[in-house]
């Protein structure tokens, strides 16, 4: 049985993935309310013990144990292509070099107890591949027991990668939710690490047995499938990437990532209606539509212009996906924030319930006593913000997966 600590826990994605394979959870640490609720309704047992940067102290003085498995996903607000990104100058960045901090003295005080390294599992969002700092190379070097900060290969980070340092070896890659069997484009950084003689962070990562090399291309060019389709994806692809819950006050960026590509962009025309057919019912007829698709005639202060499909200089984006936005914290906000369905010709938001399936957790997973309510009284914005910071269970179950055959 391997044992972890947890930290910036949130709803623990974690244990969810982890207990069914035989992973036991020693702590947690979480600080932001609802989360704490969370887990205190499904884990009474375990410990919350907040603060992560007091952790090690209390490891130190032997006040809690030390975990085979150290996880977490710092705050990912510092390294968001979407926000300042201002990297490890913000004190929610500095949090990464906190847990690298606590990740030495789990190890140092299990080597004297004769016990083997922990093993560290690490996510946060692809942006701090790309953060001005360096913020990427400044953790994986402290992680690897470098002096400095190391620098990419190339131009910039890849989005898959391996270091072998003086103190542990560190291995990265971008996994997305929506392979894992959500019905979410999800992608995140992974970083899976450790000083345990025998143990390869690659083989826990990395999938060199599905493909060797290069394929083959296909002799015979196929069949156009949607050829006929009003609207598809600008670059043929089948799956889009995420429309963010916030569009509406970011311009298609939020907290987590930022509006992607792969969407075909269909530009809304404004067009100007003649005075005389505004008001008018459809069997006066005698003025059609009232507009041509020419210039605008000279617009003046005695007439009315009606104006259609006008969208403040944006563009409208058209997807037949059957994906689901990511998820981010700021659903719970209000208006804008949250993703709509169309159903029957109606457009509604995510039910809580369907974001807890996007995420992969069972239904009514976040649905707990709260600020002295019953659990059938839990508010839904809390809800939607903890399942937008959450990971992916299904992704973390494969992570856990690829541990134990690793150990094994």
């Amino acid at each position: 049985m391997l044992t972890f600590g947890s930290v910036c826990s949130g709803i623990e994605a974690a244990s969810i993935a982890w207990e069914p394979l035989g992973f036991k959870p020693l702590w947690f640490s979480e600080i932001e309310s609802f989360p704490s609720a969370v887990l205190d309704h499904h884990w009474p047992q375990i410990p919350n013990l907040g603060d992560m940067t007091k952790i090690h102290e209390k490891i130190t003085k032997g006040e809690q144990l030390t975990p085979d498995v150290l996880v977490g996903g710092t705050p990912c607000q510092s390294f968001s292509i979407a926000g300042p990104r201002e990297g490890l100058g913000d004190s929610r960045g500095q949090l990464s070099l906190s847990y690298i901090e606590l990740a030495n003295v789990i190890d140092e005080e299990r080597k004297k107890s004769g016990k083997k390294e922990s093993i560290i599992v690490w996510e946060n969002v692809p942006g701090v591949l790309s953060s001005k700092d360096n913020a990427f190379g400044q953790f994986i070097g402290k992680l690897a027991g470098e002096s400095v900060a190391l620098q990419p290969a190339g131009r910039k980070w890849t989005n898959v990668g391996y270091v072998s340092g003086p103190k542990r070896n560190v291995a990265w890659r971008i996994l997305d939710a929506q392979y894992f069997g959500v019905a979410q484009r999800r992608r995140r950084l992974f970083v899976v690490a450790s000083a345990r003689a025998g143990f390869d962070p690659r083989k826990v990562l990395f999938e060199s047995e599905s493909m060797p090399r290069d394929i083959a291309q296909s002799r015979v060019e196929g069949d156009s499938i949607a050829g006929s389709s009003r609207t598809r994806l600008a670059r043929g692809k089948q799956v889009t990437g995420p429309l963010l819950a916030n569009c509406g006050q970011k311009q298609w960026l939020g907290n987590q990532e930022a509006f992607s590509g792969d969407y075909r962009i269909v530009e809304n025309p404004t067009f100007c209606i003649a005075n005389n057919t505004i008001n008018r019912s459809a069997k006066n007829g005698g003025n059609g539509k009232g507009f041509q698709q020419e210039k605008s005639y000279t617009l003046d202060t005695t007439s009315p212009h009606a104006v259609v499909y006008s969208r403040l200089n944006r563009a409208e984006i058209e997807t037949h996906s059957n994906l689901s936005p990511t998820l981010t914290a700021r659903m719970g906000t209000g208006g804008g924030n949250v993703p709509g369905v169309i159903s029957l010709g109606r457009v509604r938001r995510l039910t809580p319930i369907e974001c807890e399936r996007l995420q992969g957790f069972f239904d009514n997973f976040t649905k707990v006593p709260y600020r002295m309510k019953n659990k059938e009284d839990c508010p839904d914005s809390p809800r939607y913000k903890a399942l937008g910071n959450s990971m992916a269970v299904p992704v973390m179950h494969w992570i856990g997966r690829r541990i134990i055959q690793e150990l094994d």
